[in-house]
């Protein structure tokens, strides 16, 4: 059941412990006990509502057939939301995620002209203030190719890398590196603190203006994201070249000493996982690598820049940014959102890739049923994979970026549909 927070006050200021959100069971039951789960959906700007339609009826599918229940909150967000009303979210949004809600999708942030005074994106507090604010230290990244999925290259379709050869898991590090001072402030916006300022500095050799980023990369942050990348190994099948459970660090340690850091503890943990392979790469090779022979990865961490740059590389090997999911994930707290963006130019037409946000969903799914303790959520979530899958494989309802014709709900619709009859023959 959905209710969106905007009807829920006149002065749109909320107090989301006093809510009472409706719970249907329908159809038949999964195994097990009920359980019920309260979801924050945050649709966002752009082609983030559209997705966001598509990520709501995955949770409905898996609802009327199974013993789970979700009670969906819907809490409007973002740029456009701050045109319209001086706010990013509601107060007490921020609040609603941290206190109430088991876990939270996102569809997109970003809205044309929409600045706050200082000059950072209006939706930062949501999207970057929840990163930071809830301390999601490691963003994880699936990168895989399913079968019937092509690539688009010099404005063709066609078969570049092989279904089965793409198949790893990229962890980048989430709350420090050269993103840290606009986290911070983002973070201090959505708790009500004094934004943060770094401090100045003097750079010797360089006259005139002078613009810096630091780059903090400190212990604690480096091995928590490295002990979740071996955490996570552990859960896989190992790299599609041969099996071999292994994680990679990627860095530049050659040159920088927040990358030397970076690779030594990597080590210091590697060493408690003596079942599990490692590696190390230096990211201008991982960039040729990743692209070359991308069968050889199984697990990948990186700190936050070069996490972000190898990743959008990557989602080109599985098929395009709509096919890129990913959480954003820590020992408490988890939002979960593809990572196309808003992509104004498409918003309002139902043509953009909804997989990436199914794809979020069953990556949300899985992370309930592990923290939780429900294998059978797993296995639901396992399921939403394979219907995915057997939609692609299909090729009948594909989207533009895959060199179909079909809709945004087209695609939604197909899922679904297959999701239902697997949970239904269960």
């Amino acid at each position: 059941m959905s209710n969106d927070i905007s009807s829920c006050s006149g002065h749109n200021r909320l107090v989301f412990s006093k809510f009472v959100l409706g719970r249907v069971h329908v159809g038949a039951p999964f195994a097990g006990g009920m359980s019920d789960h309260r979801i924050a959906i945050l649709p966002g700007d752009g082609v983030g509502r559209e997705v966001a339609e598509e990520a709501k009826r995955i949770l409905d599918v898996v609802q009327a057939h199974t013993n789970f229940g979700f009670e969906q909150m819907v809490i409007p967000c973002g740029g456009q939301h701050y045109k319209e009303t001086g706010e990013e979210w509601a107060e007490g949004s921020f609040e609603f995620c941290r206190d109430e809600a088991d876990a939270i999708f996102l569809g997109a942030i970003g809205y044309p002209g929409a600045r706050l005074p200082n000059g950072d994106l209006a939706g930062g507090s949501v999207i970057l203030g929840m990163r930071a604010g809830l301390d999601l230290y490691a963003n994880v990244r699936p990168i895989k190719l399913y079968e019937g999925v092509p690539h688009k290259v010099h404005g063709k379709f066609t078969q570049i890398w092989e279904p089965g050869m793409v198949d790893m898991t990229v962890l980048r590090e989430n709350t420090e590196g050269l993103y840290h001072s606009l986290l911070r402030r983002s973070a201090d916006r959505a708790l009500g603190r004094e934004e943060y300022t770094p401090p100045d500095m003097t750079f010797p050799g360089l006259d005139g203006e002078v613009a810096y980023d630091p780059r903090p990369i400190s212990v604690k942050g480096t091995e928590r994201l490295v002990r979740m990348g071996f955490d996570i190994a552990t859960t896989r099948k190992g790299a599609p070249a041969d099996g071999e459970s292994k994680v990679s660090c990627i860095d530049k340690s050659n040159v920088t000493r927040g990358c030397q850091l970076f690779r030594r503890v990597f080590d210091e943990v590697a060493a408690s996982y003596p079942s599990i392979s490692t590696d190390h790469g230096y990211i201008d090779a991982f960039m040729q690598w990743l692209t070359r022979t991308p069968e050889y990865y199984d697990v990948v961490v990186l700190s936050n820049m070069f996490g972000d740059i190898a990743t959008d590389l990557g989602a080109v090997l599985q098929g395009g940014m709509g096919m890129a999911a990913s959480g954003n994930v820590g020992d408490k707290h988890a939002f979960f959102e593809p990572v196309h963006g808003s992509a104004p130019k498409h918003a309002g037409q139902n043509k953009v890739n909804p997989i990436a946000s199914i794809n979020s969903i069953q990556m949300m799914l899985d992370w309930l049923g592990r923290k939780n303790g429900e294998d059978e959520l797993v296995k639901v979530a396992n399921l939403i994979d394979e219907s995915v899958a057997d939609h692609l494989r299909g090729g009948k309802f594909l989207t533009y970026d895959l060199g179909g014709k079909a809709t945004c709900s087209q695609v939604g619709e197909s899922i679904s549909s297959i999701l239902s009859t697997k949970l239904s023959e269960i």
